[in-house]
């Protein structure tokens, strides 16, 4: 099977992080979002994956070859000169997604959730038409694309409603979708929308379908996001039972939903939880209070030191007594002083921070 992963631009709504890494690479739950992706796919059989990208894919590379032994899979780049939209990127892969019969998955490169590929492909077969998203119910549909079905069809779609002013439905398009590659004829290479040309134009014909998607979903494009989305795949692998959190009987886990690389170093009378990750080879000293936070590889957290609703950057330190709250992001090698306040701050690499930060800025 083949499978595209919409992964496009700069990552400019998850800035400051991504003016070091390329946001695929970005770890959320300690592994490359793009990572998570990767597996679900090989996992569920695909073994031609297509990343579509329109910058810097030479950063990348060095990772994506190691995901190729260790998934089994090839991996191409697909390099826009242009951005193409949500659609050209299909067209410009056709080599790889026509190259034979059966369907392709597309994702967006933002969205975590449990995969589900190995049901969605069954659906999608029962069915036998051209296309199928998955959707996610919502409980305020007014923010986005909302499904309308036919009547009395529980899976065809007839339209699509924009951010609907009156309830129409609560499923919205999940950014996941199967189609089969008779697809890529309705779609021409330049900058061209999957969800307002090729969609409609499926609909019209009655070829699209909709999935309903068990569990979570997030788009973690952007920092609220990355950490509301973070709570929620730890919430899944709580509810999963799974080994990779780090047990509630630790005498520093506190609420559960932590997640603890095993190279880090956690100090005495820590409280850490609910809804933490800690990556590798971070230190964390004595009497530190983390909560609803991910602190990324190779930081130090000083004793006693505060962090709610931030994001520490790679090689960061945190000083003693500090206080981070307020959906936070520390660049790359940032310093927080001691006894220094940051409120909602989004602080860019290599910055040294002294003073308070009391209202919520970008620190350049």
């Amino acid at each position: 099977m083949k499978a595209i992963i919409l992964v496009g631009g700069f990552g400019t709504r998850l800035r400051p992080l991504t003016l070091t890494y390329p946001k695929p690479l970005v770890e959320f739950a300690n592994k490359p979002m793009i990572q998570h992706q990767i597996e679900a796919l090989a996992s569920a059989g695909v073994t031609d994956i297509v990343l579509a990208v329109n910058y810097r894919p030479e950063v990348m590379t060095e990772a994506l070859k190691n995901y190729e032994k260790q998934y089994n899979v090839n991996i191409e780049f697909s390099l826009e000169t242009e951005p193409l939209g949500t659609a050209g990127p299909l067209k410009l892969a056709e080599r790889i997604l026509g190259k034979d019969d059966s369907p392709f998955f597309v994702l967006n490169a933002d969205v975590t959730c449990e995969y589900p590929f190995k049901k969605l492909a069954e659906f999608h077969k029962q069915h036998g038409e051209e296309g199928t998203i998955v959707v996610t119910k919502v409980e305020e549909p007014s923010k986005y694309g909302v499904v309308v079905h036919k009547p009395n069809h529980a899976s065809r779609i007839d339209r699509f409603v924009e951010k609907p002013v009156e309830f129409v439905g609560n499923r919205i398009n999940a950014g996941i979708y199967i189609l089969n590659p008779s697809v890529l004829e309705r779609i021409e290479l330049r900058p061209t929308s999957i969800e307002q040309e090729t969609f409609p134009s499926m609909c019209k014909d009655g070829q699209l379908h909709s999935f309903d998607l068990e569990g979570f979903w997030m788009d973690v494009g952007q920092p609220k996001d990355f950490l509301s989305g973070t709570c929620l795949y730890l919430s899944s692998l709580t509810r999963r039972g799974s080994k990779l959190l780090t047990p509630a009987s630790e005498s520093f886990v506190h609420g559960g939903n932590v997640m603890i690389d095993p190279s880090a170093k956690i100090g005495k009378g820590c409280r850490i939880g609910p809804n933490v990750t800690i990556g590798p080879n971070v230190v964390v000293g004595d009497g530190v209070r983390l909560q609803r936070c991910v602190v990324l590889k190779n930081s130090r957290i000083k004793d006693h030191a505060w962090i709610k609703s931030t994001i520490v950057g790679w090689n960061s330190t945190v000083g003693k007594w500090a206080r981070l709250e307020n959906v936070t992001v520390l660049g790359d090698d940032v310093s927080i002083g001691d006894e220094v306040y940051v409120n909602g701050g989004s602080v860019l690499p290599h910055k040294s921070i002294k003073q308070n930060v009391d209202t919520p800025s970008i620190i350049m």
